[in-house]
């Protein structure tokens, strides 16, 4: 099979970003694995070799050239200029360069002309503040490829992927937005991310909402009336799904290898056991997307921006599980 194109995006000039991608580029197998497209002004990625201490020579190419590179290439935007970019600071101008280059990366995607994205850490505010007018980049990027399908954040950490049925709400609504409906969005999410990451059979636990699963509706039905239904009928669609397990260990039997995927109810109930089972290699999907988009989880590390201390093990994490992604999704649409 021909290497899949991979468009890589700094992320927010400000932070560990450029400085991550120039180290991920010297790693072994990285330039073997995929062939790359860097997107971005030129002396955003000089900066970050600048950064890592490292050589990264850019071979520049058109955006109607793109489909035809081989190898690491550029396409030279014009985004932001080298004044206005402040490490370790919040600007209007590192969200601009931000949303435009992530832009352009899309389009390259939505043509045809890659097969996935990279992209370093975004920072919110600063994105927030250029006109993202969403409520993260993952809703903002489906807004923009016009996909209204279902489609949420995945966290993954080495083979251990998680989906959440709630994400960034209160935790006092947590328990009115749990249905049945839900579930199964989020389960076949994962289900389906897997199998396109390569997993033929994926194993998802599902994790009660309430303590010790409810205890039979001791401490709540959501489990009886809700929960229970909605594994059986995952199950019903032949699907390798258990649950509810109780949250306090179902992370155990992710831990032990036992399970590929955890269906979580809330946001922290996953990300709390993920960031500390290994942050430092912890990768975001955007899952549900017709493009395959993934990030390093972290964000962009202000206290350490420019200093060469970025560690790139998430970014290559990111990228590796990328890679997988966009051979599927260069194979299912019959690109040569």
């Amino acid at each position: 099979m021909t290497k899949p194109r991979i468009a890589i995006v700094s992320g927010d000039p400000s932070g560990i970003g450029p400085e991550l991608i120039a180290k991920l580029l010297h790693q072994d197998g990285v330039q073997d694995a995929a062939d790359i497209v860097l997107v971005g002004d030129g002396h955003l990625w000089a900066r970050g070799a600048e950064q890592a201490g490292l050589n990264v020579p850019l071979n520049t190419t058109t955006e109607a050239d793109v489909a035809d590179q081989r190898g690491l290439s550029h396409l030279e935007l014009d985004t932001i200029a080298p004044e206005d970019v402040k490490i370790a600071e919040v600007t209007v101008e590192g969200g601009r360069t931000s949303l435009r280059c992530l832009d352009k990366a899309m389009d390259l995607a939505m043509a045809g002309q890659v097969d996935g994205i990279l992209f370093g850490p975004f920072n919110k505010a600063a994105m927030t503040a250029a006109g993202l007018n969403a409520e993260d980049e993952h809703r903002y990027m489906a807004r923009y490829m016009g996909h209204d399908g279902y489609h949420s954040e995945l966290n993954v950490l080495d083979e251990l992927m998680t989906t959440r049925v709630t994400s960034h709400i209160g935790i006092k609504d947590v328990a009115a937005n749990i249905t049945e409906e839900g579930i199964l969005a989020a389960v076949n999410l994962a289900h389906d991310t897997l199998r396109k990451a390569g997993k033929a059979r994926p194993n998802i636990a599902v994790a009660a909402l309430n303590p010790h699963a409810g205890d039979n509706g001791k401490f709540g039905r959501e489990e009886i009336d809700i929960l229970e239904p909605a594994v059986r009928k995952a199950q019903q669609k032949q699907m390798n799904v258990t649950g509810p397990w109780p949250s306090d260990t179902v992370f155990l039997k992710a831990q032990r290898g036992e399970v590929d995927a955890v269906v979580t109810m809330y946001h922290d109930q996953g990300q709390i056991a993920i960031k500390l089972m290994g942050f430092e290699r912890g990768v975001t999907v955007a899952g549900g997307l017709p493009i395959p988009v993934a990030t390093p989880a972290h964000g962009t590390a202000f206290d350490i921006a420019g200093q060469n201390k970025a560690n790139p093990g998430a970014t290559r994490q990111a990228f590796d599980l990328l890679v997988r992604m966009a051979k599927t999704h260069r194979a299912d649409r019959g690109a040569a």
